[in-house]
This record gives structure tokens, C-alpha cells and sequence, in this order.
């Protein structure tokens, strides 16, 4: 008896294949990033500037300013907001590439439900940064002012630095953009049969615990911040468990559809007596 063995290069073939298009993509997705990074550094100060605005505003007119301690802060400070904001810039590539990798290796099927899911989470992600821009971060920073004033006969004035307001900011952007994918966190979990929507109902009160403890520990510490993220949380929570409940009936009903057609073909060809 001979054992025969195939080569080793037509078994792996297929998978180097994937490999060196995975690299390609990947290629462009880097690609694509430092040229936006490029673009956005040099409109770097413009940038910061437009992220400066909800602090600008919250000052009293022409009291405000932003100060510096080490030499290289300021410079520093204009790479992150270059990085920053390419990586929303080249998002849309990076997200496309990602997707046109993974698309090949599904049914059609499954490509009709995962694709609202890829579109959802960019405008999900958009809305909550847009919350955190124009409601959160002024009356956040209103908030914070408020404790400007005089102590023990000496004045309390805030000096915010460039480094530390820009942290502050895209840890609002993040903690209330990634907060907003809930849903599609949710959804997904639900449509894997994770979890269902009678499930998270019972478990509704642990859920707004965490919610509030996930907003306690993402956002700055100040109950304000925390309550303008628990809030929508659990608006989309709620609204989640109303798409849940579409979906599952929606998936029983191309179930029982589906066992009707299985039972009529199944009728049809069985020997007639």
C-alpha cells in the first residue's frame, strides 16, 4: 500500500493567497492613513482650532487661552490632532478594504445582514461624537469654570494646558462615539442567538447599572459628563430591544416560510399510492 503525499505548496496555496491580499489591503489602509495625515497636519492648527471651540465658548469673551509647559507640548499636540483626525478621514478606505476582504468569504445571505451593521457604525460613532462636540464638552467645561473664583484671599483661575485639553477631548469623542455602537453591539449578539431580546428584558435593571458605571468610568469625573452619556445609553438600550423584536419576528417568519417550503417539496415528492 502506498501513502501518497500531496505537496505541501498546493495545500498552503489558497491560504498564501489570502495572506498576500490581507497584506495588500492592509498596504492601502496604511497608505491611505499617512496621507491623510499628511493633509492633516498641515491644516493642523485649523483643527485644533474648531476642537478648541466648545472650551472657547465656555470662557468668558476674550478671557480664555491655552498655555503650554514643556517646549515640544505644542508640538506634540499638533501630531495627535494630525493622527486624530486622519483616522477619521481615512476611515471610510480603511472600513471599505476591510470589507472587500471579508465580503468574498460570504453567502449572500449573510453579506445582506452584516452590511447594515458596517453602515450603522460610522453614523452611530459620528452621532455620538457629535454629542459629545456640541452638548457635552460645553457644558462640561461651563461646569468645570464654574469653580473659578477666589480662595483663602488668592484667585483660582484655569490654565488649561494644550496637551491635557486635547486628551480631555478625545476622551470625550471616544468614550461617547464608541458608547453610541451599542446597538450594533447588541444586534449583533442577538442575531449570533447570543442573546436574545426576552433575556436583556429580564436583565434590564443589571444592564442600567452598568450602563451608569460604564459612563462613571469612561467619562471625566464629573456627574454631569455621566449623565449626558448614561442617558442616551439607555434611550439606545431601550430602542435596541424594539429592532430585536422586528428582527426575531421577522426571522420566525422566513423560519416557518422556510419549513413550509421543505414540507410542500417534501409533499410533492413522495410516490404517489
Amino acid at each position: 500500500m502506498v501513502l501518497k503525499i500531496n505537496d505541501i505548496d498546493d495545500t498552503q496555496a489558497p491560504l498564501l493567497d489570502h495572506l498576500i491580499e490581507l497584506r495588500t489591503r492592509l498596504l492601502r489602509c496604511v497608505v491611505a492613513l499617512g496621507i491623510a495625515f499628511a493633509v492633516c497636519l498641515y491644516f493642523a492648527d485649523d483643527i485644533f482650532g474648531f476642537l478648541v471651540q466648545p472650551l472657547t465658548s465656555a470662557f468668558p469673551e476674550g478671557q480664555g487661552r491655552l498655555i503650554y509647559t514643556k517646549l515640544y507640548e505644542a508640538f506634540f499636540v499638533e501630531l495627535k490632532v494630525a493622527l486624530f483626525a486622519a483616522f477619521f478621514v481615512s476611515f471610510p478606505i480603511i472600513a471599505n478594504q476591510l470589507w472587500a476582504f471579508v465580503a468574498p468569504g460570504l453567502y449572500a445571505r449573510e453579506k445582506k445582514a452584516f452590511l447594515p451593521f458596517l453602515i450603522a457604525t460610522p453614523v452611530l460613532f459620528t452621532l455620538g461624537a457629535a454629542m459629545a462636540y456640541y452638548v457635552v464638552m460645553p457644558t462640561a467645561f461651563s461646569w468645570f469654570l464654574g469653580f473659578e473664583g477666589e480662595r483663602g484671599g488668592l484667585k483660582l483661575e484655569a490654565l488649561p494646558g494644550t496637551g491635557d485639553y486635547l486628551s480631555l477631548v478625545m476622551q470625550f469623542i471616544l468614550a461617547f462615539g464608541i458608547s453610541f455602537l451599542l446597538p450594533v453591539l447588541l444586534m449583533l449578539l442577538n442575531r449570533a442567538g447570543i442573546v436574545t431580546r426576552d433575556q436583556l428584558a429580564k436583565a434590564r435593571r443589571y444592564v442600567i447599572v452598568a450602563i451608569f458605571i460604564t459612563a462613571a468610568v469612561i467619562t471625566p469625573p464629573d456627574i454631569v459628563s455621566q449623565l449626558l452619556l448614561a442617558t442616551p445609553l439607555l434611550v439606545l438600550f431601550e430602542g435596541s430591544l424594539v429592532l430585536m423584536r422586528f428582527s426575531e419576528k421577522k426571522a420566525e417568519r422566513e423560519r416557518a416560510e422556510e419549513e413550509a417550503g421543505q414540507a410542500a417539496e417534501t409533499q410533492d415528492g413522495a410516490p404517489a399510492e
